[in-house]
């Protein structure tokens, strides 16, 4: 049989456990490298999902120079994923109560009376309502899946977040060295040039 591939949602979260398990900073290229090989992602799509993620807040992204970086650290997929959360519970509060209005209204119609067409719209409104009840659920469920792994990450995330900044400051201060002694550039010129702020240092 034809193998079945991965969905939309299947994607990005596999792209997710790429930023997770490395705790490293990538350029596109890098990505769309690593998630055909590593995760099954076909490099055709990679963009796309990238940029899905970086429009929902689950990943960073940065110019410096002439690329754009894309990182991602466990603590704000974890915050994000708790606001959407908190966001459709609420939503699904409101439906509940506007559901058990209806249910109520609709039963208060039934006593003395025959099928109106009042009666038939607030059935209607009901069954629909029980639908988007049933789809805010299941996205609910959806984000439940993610918070244990997510949420011990969180226990090493400041550390890992430090050693990633220091490792590209490291990175941008060795650069910077071989670019003054190869081209006799003055520090200032290449802080300009490549959007470096002055006061780019080492977090202690």
């Amino acid at each position: 049989s034809k193998k079945k591939g991965l969905s939309f949602e299947e994607k990005r979260v596999r792209m997710m456990e790429i930023f997770f398990e490395t705790k490293d900073v990538f350029q596109l290229k890098d990505i769309e490298k690593i998630a055909p090989k590593e995760k099954g992602i076909t490099s055709m799509s990679v963009k796309e999902i990238l940029q899905s993620l970086v429009d929902d807040g689950m990943v960073d992204t940065d110019r410096i120079g002439t690329s754009n970086y894309f990182w991602a650290f466990p603590s704000k997929a974890l915050h994000a994923r708790k606001r959407k959360l908190e966001e459709l519970q609420a939503q699904l509060a409101e439906s509940s109560q506007k559901r058990e209005a209806l249910q109520k209204s609709i039963e208060k119609s039934k006593i003395g009376r025959e099928d109106t067409a009042e009666r038939a719209a607030l059935i209607d409104e009901l069954a629909a309502l029980r639908q988007k009840k049933e789809q805010l659920k299941s996205e609910i469920d959806k984000y439940r899946e993610c918070d244990p792994d997510v949420i011990e990450e969180m226990r090493q995330t400041n550390q890992v977040a430090k050693e990633a900044a220091n490792r590209w400051t490291d990175n941008i201060f060795s650069i910077k060295s071989w670019a003054k002694r190869k081209f006799g550039f003055e520090e200032s010129r290449i802080d300009k040039s490549f959007g470096i702020p002055e006061d780019l240092d080492y977090i202690d």
